[in-house]
């Protein structure tokens, strides 16, 4: 599909399209670094975080054979995912560990399909995931925000040109990138403080008898190498 809202056909949706410029690229990693470090774009954009959150639990939940009860998304920016099955096992580890990783893991292959050149189709597949997680929605601001943001991308993919398209999707997945360990940080501030007295990594401490510093740590590593690997990805398609 090209700009004007032409209809998609299969050509177009796994269509390469051509590396954009590296100064391009750069920009779009500073711009995503702007919204995730300034604090009133943060507070704004942060909900979009907790959506790729609550999906990793979400999925971590199917792919376990856990029953999904259903997803919430709050105002304040924070999520809750509903499961139902064994309150401990490698399931409910799984979950409950998905969460904090998630975003970085979704910006990780998001830069690996950008790096191929498959811009429309990431779009798509962004679309076709929040189609599927509003399945499961139980709230009214949380299927708000999930039509909003589908909506905004869907727009994008029918009517943007494939110019415009390439730059949002670099933005996007950046943001995923720099926006998943910002979290993570605060997770650790807070706990320090013993204002998180129930969050991820101490739900794995209980269920696993290790510390939830531990999982911090681990969810703090996978997030900084996802960064890494997607930003590798990201740049170097641009300069070979």
């Amino acid at each position: 599909m090209q700009g004007g809202g032409v209809p998609l056909n299969l050509h177009e949706l796994t269509s390469i399209q051509p590396p954009p410029p590296l100064w391009l690229v750069v920009l779009s990693g500073f711009a995503a670094l702007a919204l995730v470090a300034y604090r009133p774009a943060w507070h704004a954009s942060r909900g979009l975080i907790t959506i790729a959150h609550e999906g990793g639990h979400a999925l971590a939940a199917v792919l376990t054979r856990r029953r999904l009860k259903g997803i919430r998304l709050h105002s304040d920016t924070s999520g809750l995912t509903l499961t139902r099955g064994r309150p401990t096992g490698p399931g409910m580890i799984i979950t409950a560990a998905a969460g904090y990783v998630a975003p970085s893991l979704i910006g990780l292959g998001a830069a690996w399909l950008l790096a191929d050149g498959h811009v429309t189709l990431l779009l798509w597949a962004v679309i076709t995931l929040l189609a599927c997680m509003l399945l499961m929605i139980r709230n009214f601001f949380g299927a708000v925000s999930l039509l909003v943001v589908g909506g905004a991308i869907f727009a994008l993919t029918w009517f943007a040109p494939p110019e415009v398209r390439a730059v949002c999707a670099h933005i996007g997945v950046w943001f995923l990138l720099l926006g998943g360990v910002r979290p993570i940080l605060e997770l650790r501030s807070k706990r320090s403080r013993g204002r998180a007295p129930d969050s991820d990594a101490d739900q794995l401490a209980r269920l696993t008898h290790v510390p939830g510093a531990f999982w911090v740590a681990l969810f703090l590593l996978v997030s900084v190498a996802a960064l890494g690997a997607g930003g590798y990805l990201l740049v170097d398609r641009v300069m070979t």
